[in-house]
């Protein structure tokens, strides 16, 4: 379909703001018009002359969202699970390495989010399959919005797998009980059922991402509440920690360091417990993937921006900006205290190293039922951008009806939970897929999508802007590269190994 020649050159205004009659009255119906809400594109006439006086407005709605709220919610959709994790990360980087390599990530997630706004805001599109779309005509369209699919599943996936896992502990532990028992209600498939149908599927169900906020802010405060019990056992947990860890950790080093630590050897005791500043281990090059996918949160950016109040590429900016930073000071701050109350002996999954000091720590407890909460409330908005891009490619130019807007939702959740009980080892095949998504989605789409949006004329292909895009997208190659040879490097090691059990 042909590009009408309007829309390509739109003046810009100094500031990067694009001016009023961007598109061409006859154009934005079949072009720009989005699949989410064409009831208020209807009047398109109308719609630019009451608006000139405003700030620039997009061809698809009104915002309502206010700034805070905004914040909230991409906070949200950046803080997965990967907060439990990064405290292991460190602890095969060291502190220092660990803080480079965190600042560098959030700096990036920054810059791309700035890309994807800069091209968004030459065509007044505010999707991300359509950027595709504008950059490479369908192939892009349906190139975004799978990986947005594949990636944002995933993330639900993992989500509900926690739940799946950590639930029927939490209620086992609440009870009492030493060990558990086969009440329905201890039974993880029953508890991962229930808790989509009674929570995650009305809250999936809003129509606008807006009203998300409240849960979202919620979600938040249970994380707050996660990282200050983080740094207060810090200073409960004693530094060589008794037999019970050593006997607990399978790993031979470890169990050897605790075991000297026991004999009260006053100077092995105190080599275990101080932090190493920079590490290089076998596992080092591991949490590089890891910690560069902490701050994906870029499907979500759009439809954030779309709903937000006085919409503009700066004020939104400022949004990503200060989620990725009250994230940065959190991932931080977890890591930090996770690492140095455990050192060497920290595990993937910090919460399962408190339990092992005291499975029935109230206040361990308490964290786990706010991690739970936190993920819980996160699966809504992780599942908004996927019926978008379902919307994207099956059904393009229709209007918006409940019925298909239930339908999505209840169907991805069904899936979702059908390969959460049935195929929970599908968690191997979704980090193959996290893998190869979140790169493309963080680093490679947005460069190349505003390599070819941004015109000639205003950018030539040698400018530096268009160059450092290229760069950026090479970054992202090369980590989608590493990530998946550690995969494959992993998987074959790990066949290797079993094969001999067999």
């Amino acid at each position: 379909m042909e590009i009408p020649r309007q829309t390509e050159m739109v003046e810009l205004v100094p500031n990067g703001k694009h001016l009023e009659g961007l598109l061409p009255v006859g154009v934005s119906t079949t072009d720009t018009q989005r699949a989410e809400d064409p009831q208020h594109c209807a009047e398109g006439k109308g719609f630019l002359q009451k608006g000139s006086s405003k700030q620039p407005h997009f061809t698809d709605f009104e915002g309502k969202t206010s700034f805070g709220m905004s914040v909230f919610n991409l906070s949200n959709a950046i803080m997965g699970s990967g907060i439990l994790g990064l405290a292991y990360a460190m602890a095969n980087t060291g502190i220092i390495l660990f803080l480079f390599l965190l600042t560098a990530v959030a700096l990036l997630s920054s810059y791309s989010i700035h890309l994807l706004l800069k091209s968004s805001g030459i065509v007044g599109i505010r999707a991300y399959e359509q950027l595709g779309y504008r950059a490479f005509g369908t192939p892009g369209k349906l190139a975004a919005a799978l990986a947005i699919t594949l990636q944002n599943i995933g993330a639900m996936s993992s989500y509900l797998y926690i739940i799946k896992s950590e639930l029927p502990l939490v209620i086992q532990t609440f009870l009492n009980l030493e060990k558990p028992t086969s009440v329905w209600y201890m039974d993880g498939n029953y508890l991962v059922i229930l808790v989509s149908v009674t929570i995650i599927l009305p809250l999936a169900l809003m129509r606008q991402l807006g009203y998300l906020g409240y849960s979202s802010g919620f979600s938040l405060s249970c994380m707050v509440f996660f990282l200050i019990a983080v740094i207060y056992k810090k200073f409960q947990v004693p530094c060589p920690l008794a037999h019970n860890l050593a006997n607990a950790t399978g790993n031979f080093s470890h169990t050897v360091a605790l075991e000297k630590a026991q004999l009260q050897d006053e100077p092995e005791a105190a080599a275990f417990c101080t932090p190493s500043y920079f590490t290089l281990n076998s596992q080092t090059a591991y949490t590089i993937p890891i910690m560069a996918f902490a701050f994906v949160c870029h499907p979500e950016v759009l439809p954030i921006y779309t709903e937000l109040k006085d919409p503009s590429k700066k004020k939104m900016q400022h949004i990503s900006n200060l989620s990725i930073a009250v994230m940065y000071v959190m991932y931080f701050l977890a890591a930090l205290f996770g690492y140095l109350t455990f050192y060497d002996g920290v595990e993937s999954e910090l919460l399962h190293t408190y339990s092992k000091v005291d499975p029935f720590d109230v206040l361990i407890l308490c964290v786990r039922v706010a991690v739970l909460i936190a993920v819980t409330l996160t699966v809504p908005i992780v599942l908004f951008p996927v019926r978008r891009a379902i919307q994207q490619m099956l059904f393009q130019n229709q209007e918006f009806s409940w019925l298909r807007h239930v339908l999505i939702a209840t169907g991805l959740l069904t899936c979702i939970n059908l390969l959460v009980i049935f195929a929970p080892n599908i968690l191997g095949i979704f980090g193959i897929i996290g893998a190869t998504s979140a790169p493309c989605l963080i680093f490679i789409f947005p460069a190349i999508f505003y390599f070819r949006i941004m015109p000639t004329e205003k950018e030539p292909a040698r400018s530096v802007p268009k160059i450092l895009a290229l760069c950026f997208a090479a970054v992202g190659f090369l980590l989608m590269t590493m990530s998946l040879s550690f995969i494959i490097i992993d998987w074959v090691s790990g066949t290797s190994q079993h094969g001999g059990h067999h």
